[in-house]
């Protein structure tokens, strides 16, 4: 029952975004060109067949492989390396962006740290991430994040981990934006 529940979520997530995909080259005759306003949804349709094969294989959803095809940030490596790896190959920083990775620091409850992909900045102090595994073995897409840092720089968080709960705070390194 759960795996006939599954195929139909996915079924209509990449319904929706072939939807998107025609609506954007309807309007124009063409795909808009630089909009950075949503996910690449043939990004996201790759990470979600990804995601999709791995369960199906019995193998674990993770938190890098997704964010990695989902952004197009091509590091390696457990996430709480992903900062670090970053500096000097990607442009980084500590306002979030559409498509950005958010990369969460370990913790002792997180040791090996958490990455999400932003999906909507929705204002100074929201916003929505595309990630995997924060609930084991699953893909949350449009997870709201609330910044709770003193000086409103994204270093603190506290995500939505159940609707209209938001869970611990959670230190953040910053941000990582894909290559052009």
């Amino acid at each position: 029952m759960q795996t006939i529940a599954r195929t139909l979520r996915l079924k209509s997530i990449v319904s929706g975004i072939l939807l998107i995909a025609a609506l954007g080259l309807s309007a124009c005759g063409e795909a808009p060109v630089g909009d950075d306003s949503q996910i690449d949804p043939t990004r996201r349709a790759f990470a979600m067949r990804e995601a999709e094969s791995l369960r199906s294989r019995g193998a674990r959803v993770w938190c890098v492989p997704f964010a990695r095809n989902l952004s197009g940030v091509e590091i390696r490596g457990n996430a709480r390396t992903w900062w670090k790896q970053a500096q000097g190959l990607f442009d980084v920083g500590k306002s979030p962006s559409v498509g950005a990775v958010m990369a969460f620091s370990a913790t002792p409850s997180m040791p090996l740290g958490h990455v999400a992909v932003v999906s909507e900045v929705v204002d100074d102090r929201m916003l929505r991430v595309d990630h995997a595994n924060w609930h084991r073995n699953k893909v949350s897409l449009g997870m709201a994040v609330i910044d709770v840092s003193d000086k409103n720089d994204w270093s603190r968080v506290r995500v939505e981990s159940n609707p209209g709960s938001f869970g611990s705070v959670y230190p953040i390194n910053g941000f990582i934006r894909p290559n052009s």
